[in-house]
C-alpha cells in the first residue's frame, strides 16, 4: 500500500478533513491532497508528526506494502530456504528475512513462517550463539498470536509452547495452552506433556486416558456418518466394512460387548435378515451390563466413572424391549418361525 493510502485511510478514520491535518502539520491542503493522490511526498521531517497525528507507528506509515498474498510470501520464503541451502551463514539470511519483515510488517502468513524456517534451521543445524535469536524469533510468534485464524494462531502458539517446553520453563509453556480451543484435543495433550514434566504423572494419565475415552466416541461417530452415507449410495460393501470396524474399535477401546454387537442390526433390519437380527437382539439384552465395561477397564484407571444403578438399566432394557416390538421396524419377522419361538424368552428374559 503507497504511503498515501495510509495517509487517507487513516486520516478518514479520525475524521478528519485535509484542511484540518494541513493546519495541524504547518502546511497546506493542497499538499496533503497531492499525498494521498500519490503526486509527491511528505518531507521527511514531516513522518514523525505525521504517524503521531494519525495515531500509526512509523512502520505502518511507511509500509508501502502492508500486505502479501499467500504466493507472494511463500516465494520469499522459499528465497530465504534456498539462501539457506546455498551455504549462507545463519546471521547473513537471519538480516534478510528481518528487513523483509519490516518491509511487510503487518503480513501474518509471512511473519509466522519466516519465523518457523528461521527457528527450524537453528534447532536442526549447528548454529553458534543460537540463543541470540530468541527474543526476535518468539516475538515474530507474539505478533500473529491475535490472527483472526485459528490456525495461524495456533501454529504460533505451539512454537512458543514447544520453545519453553525445550527451557523447562513449564508455567510459561501453559500460559501459550489458552491459544487452543477447548475443543482442540492438542491441548488437552500438551497439558498431558506438562504434567509429566513436572511429574504430575496421575494427572497426566489421566488427561491421555480422557483422551482415549473422548476419541472413542469421536471415531464412532464419524464410522456411524460414513456408514449412513454409504447406506444412501447403496454402497452396501463400503457400509458392512464401517460396521466392521465401529465393532473393531469398541473392542479395541474396551467399551464392552454391547457397543461392539449393536450397530450391526440397523443393517441387518435393513436387508430384512431374520436370523441375524434375532442374533443381534439376543446378544444386545444379554450384554446391556457390558454398557459400563470401560469403567473396569486398566485404559482408563484414572479415570472416575458413576457406575449406572440397576434401575437405570432396567429401564434401559425396557426400553430397548419396547423398540423390538416396534411392527413398522421388525415386523418382517412376524413370519420368522425362529422369532415366533423364541420372542417370549428373548423380550421377557430377566436382565
Amino acid at each position: 500500500m503507497q504511503i498515501g493510502k495510509i495517509i487517507r485511510e487513516n486520516r478518514k478514520a479520525q475524521n478528519m478533513t485535509q484542511e484540518e491535518m494541513a493546519r495541524r502539520l504547518g502546511v497546506t491542503a493542497p499538499a496533503v491532497n497531492k499525498w494521498e493522490h500519490g503526486n509527491s511526498m511528505p518531507d521527511i521531517a514531516l513522518l514523525a508528526p505525521i504517524a503521531r497525528l494519525l495515531g500509526v507507528t512509523l512502520d505502518t506509515l511507511l509500509s508501502y506494502q502492508e500486505s502479501l498474498s499467500d504466493e507472494e510470501a511463500q516465494l520469499l520464503v522459499d528465497e530465504a530456504n534456498e539462501m539457506f541451502k546455498g551455504g549462507q551463514a545463519y546471521d547473513e539470511v537471519f538480516q534478510w528475512v528481518k528487513k523483509k519483515l519490516e518491509t511487510y510488517p503487518n503480513c501474518e502468513h509471512l511473519t509466522l513462517w519466516m519465523a518457523l524456517l528461521l527457528d527450524a534451521r537453528r534447532l536442526f543445524s549447528d548454529i553458534p550463539n543460537s540463543e541470540n535469536y530468541d527474543d526476535y524469533i518468539n516475538d515474530c510468534y507474539i505478533h500473529v498470536l491475535h490472527s483472526e485464524e485459528e490456525e495461524t494462531q495456533t501454529t504460533a502458539a505451539n512454537a512458543l509452547f514447544s520453545y519453553y517446553m525445550r527451557k523447562n520453563q513449564y508455567g510459561k509453556a501453559e500460559e501459550y495452552l489458552s491459544y487452543f480451543s477447548i475443543q482442540n484435543p492438542e491441548r488437552k495433550l500438551k497439558q498431558a506433556t506438562i504434567y509429566k514434566a513436572t511429574n504430575r504423572l496421575k494427572d497426566a494419565y489421566r488427561s491421555l486416558e480422557e483422551l482415549l475415552f473422548h476419541n472413542y466416541n469421536f471415531i464412532n461417530s464419524i464410522l456411524y456418518h460414513i456408514y449412513l452415507m454409504a447406506m444412501e449410495e447403496e454402497n452396501r460393501e463400503k457400509a458392512q466394512l464401517m460396521l466392521k470396524k465401529q465393532k473393531e474399535l469398541a473392542y479395541l477401546f474396551e467399551m464392552g460387548q454391547y457397543r461392539a454387537v449393536s450397530p450391526a442390526i440397523d443393517l441387518a433390519v435393513y436387508e430384512h435378515d431374520g436370523e441375524k437380527v434375532l442374533d443381534i437382539m439376543d446378544k444386545m439384552l444379554q450384554s446391556l451390563d457390558s454398557m459400563y465395561a470401560f469403567s473396569d477397564s486398566k485404559l482408563y484407571e484414572h479415570m472416575t466413572f458413576k457406575h449406572p444403578e440397576k434401575e437405570y438399566l432396567m429401564k434401559f432394557r425396557e426400553t430397548l424391549v419396547h423398540n423390538f416390538k416396534d411392527e413398522e421396524t421388525f415386523g418382517f419377522l412376524n413370519d420368522n418361525e425362529a422369532w415366533r419361538k423364541k420372542r417370549d424368552s428373548i423380550l421377557l428374559a430377566e436382565l
